[in-house]
Formats: C-alpha cells, sequence, structure tokens
C-alpha cells in the first residue's frame, strides 16, 4: 500500500495548532494509511505534549532522510525560530513570521516532490501581517509561493462541500469582483475536482448574489443575470452538470438533503456560514486549483483556549484523511 508523505505545519506557535498536531499523531490509524511528519519547532510541540498528556517522543530532523514515520514518535523539520516560552493566546510578530516559514518550507519540499500533500494547522491573520507577511490567509501565500493564479477555496463537511468564487475581501469588493469568467471557472474548479475523487457527473449548484437570487430583478441591479447566469450557460453547454443562480437560503439544506454534490458560493460569509453552523471539528479547507494538494482544519488558533489542552483534534484529522485521499500516487 502506498502510503503518502504528508507534511503537516505547525501554524501560529501561540495557538492550539501545537496541541492539535501532538493529539492527531497519537492516532495509529493515521501511520497506516501515510507517512506525517511536522515542520515547525520541536521546542514547542514538546510543550504542547505536556499540555494534552501525551506520551509521544519528539524526534527533530534536519531532513527528511531522517525521518523514520514510525506511531509513537513525532518527526519534527525543526527551524528553530521560536522560543519554548513563547507565550500563549498572544498576537506575536515572532510567531506570525514563523507560521509563513512552515508553510513556505513545506511548499518548497512539495515543488521539489519530496512530500505529497500539505495539511495546515491554523495562523493568525494578525501575527501573520506583523510578522512582515501581508496576506488574507494561507490560501493567498499558497497561491502566490505556487505561481498560481486560478484558483479557489473548498470547504468539505460531511454531506456537504462548498467552493467560493470570492473570499477574503469585503462584501462590496466581492460584487464588484465576480463576473462571468471567474463564476464559469469555480464551476469548472468545482467539476475536475469532484470528478478526481471519484464522482463521475458532478451535480452542482450556484447560488445568488441577492437575497432569492434576485426574484427575477426585484432584489438588486441585475447582478444574476449579468455576472452569473452566463457563466451557468457556458457550462451546461459544455456538459457540466450545473443549475443556478438558486436562493441561498435553501440551496445549502437542499445539498445537504442529497440534491447536488456540491455549491458554488458567491462570497465569504455566503459559504463559511452554513459549513460552521455543522461544527468547527467537522470542516476541511481545501485549496483547489494548486498544483500541490493542501488541506487544512477550517477553525482559528482559539488563542482564547490555547494551553488548555483541550482543542478538538477531529478537524485536523479530518483535514489529513482528505489528504490521503486526494494526494498523487508515486
Amino acid at each position: 500500500m502506498h502510503k503518502p508523505i504528508i507534511g503537516i505545519t505547525m501554524g501560529d506557535g501561540a495557538g492550539v495548532g501545537p496541541e492539535i498536531i501532538m493529539k492527531a499523531l497519537g492516532d495509529e490509524e493515521i501511520y497506516a494509511s501515510c507517512r506525517p511528519f511536522v515542520i515547525g519547532d520541536t521546542a514547542i510541540l514538546e510543550r504542547a505534549g505536556q499540555v494534552v498528556g501525551s506520551t509521544l517522543r519528539l524526534h527533530s530532523i534536519a531532513s527528511l532522510e531522517e525521518a523514520k514515520f514510525e506511531h509513537g514518535v513525532v518527526e519534527c523539520l525543526d527551524l528553530k525560530l521560536l522560543p519554548a516560552d513563547l507565550p500563549y493566546g498572544q498576537v506575536s510578530a515572532a510567531a506570525g513570521h514563523a507560521a509563513f516559514m512552515y508553510l513556505q518550507t513545506a511548499i518548497e519540499l512539495a515543488n521539489r516532490g519530496e512530500i505529497d500533500a500539505i495539511c495546515t494547522a491554523p495562523l493568525n491573520k494578525e501575527a501573520l501581517h506583523k510578522g512582515g507577511h501581508v496576506y488574507p490567509g494561507h490560501t493567498e501565500i499558497l497561491a502566490e509561493l505556487t505561481g498560481t493564479t486560478d484558483y479557489s477555496m473548498m470547504l468539505s463537511a460531511p454531506n456537504l462541500k462548498v467552493i467560493h468564487v470570492t473570499t477574503h475581501v469585503g462584501i462590496l469588493d466581492a460584487v464588484r469582483m465576480i463576473n462571468p469568467e471567474r463564476v464559469y471557472r469555480v464551476i469548472q474548479l468545482a467539476h475536475e475536482t469532484l470528478q478526481k475523487a471519484g464522482c463521475a457527473s458532478p451535480r452542482i449548484a450556484v447560488c445568488g448574489i441577492n437575497p432569492h437570487a434576485g426574484e427575477n430583478g426585484l432584489f438588486g441591479y441585475g447582478e444574476e443575470e449579468e455576472k452569473v447566469i452566463p457563466a451557468v450557460q457556458r457550462a451546461q453547454a459544455e456538459g457540466i452538470q450545473v443549475v443556478g443562480p438558486l436562493p441561498a437560503d435553501t440551496l445549502f439544506y437542499r445539498t445537504r438533503r442529497g440534491d447536488f454534490d456540491i455549491v458554488v458560493a458567491m462570497y465569504h460569509d455566503q459559504g463559511h456560514a452554513p459549513v460552521k453552523v455543522l461544527g468547527l471539528e467537522a470542516g476541511v479547507n481545501i485549496t483547489v486549483g494548486l498544483p500541490i494538494i493542501r488541506t487544512s482544519v477550517d477553525h482559528g488558533t482559539a488563542f482564547d483556549i490555547a494551553g488548555k489542552g483541550i482543542a478538538d483534534d477531529q478537524s485536523i484529522k479530518e483535514a489529513l484523511r482528505q489528504a490521503i485521499e486526494l494526494a498523487p500516487r508515486r
């Protein structure tokens, strides 16, 4: 059985990332299906292990050739960027810079073909900016460092998958940025991604921008007719099984019921809110359109509970499972 090599980035060391990583890597089933290692700081992981009561040992490595990938030992590609006593739950320029460097290192390894997928623990955007890296989040860093201009964020939860036309921009900017070419391309990305995952003919539903999808011009200024309908019609003409624009207030319910395989959301909160109602531990963030596989937890650094050992590791376990499933076979 092929076991892909998965690089797990530690995220912000002041948040819950190190804790959920140490919890998740205690699960022997993960080692049965992949070869995981952490890109981060061994000292921070050791502290997190103590916080969560882990019996795992840490093995600091300088290259993957040193890794043995055995359950019971956490391999850490140690960048030695943070002090062992980094305060929990505080925005830190050092932690923000370190989180960027972990991700950059993972991307370099993936670009060289040394690892099969990346799974990311959460970073803090304010810390990232204070550390000198002004990006909206992981997705935009990954896109820039891989030279990708055509990508989208997909959220996956039980019985609900959502892909986004726009993400980390204000609502007024989002409406301005939506155009038929972008909507069409996101429909294409949804179709291609689900086909690769084994769904031969994905059923795709596209959200409207306005309440009731504009209700034939009653709401808004014709955004659906101008920005969405041409894209849907173009995709339909190519044989893609897609419908829309449909009212967002009922579409997510219909999708969970089984009417559709994926929803195309127009903006961040339209797509994120329904997934997060299902539970932060249930969702996985997947960047679609990159030349490398990247999955992530669908929650933040949770500074309010960092250092308490109570953070739930279910989302990062699910992110690892998705990375294993999507990783290319060598």
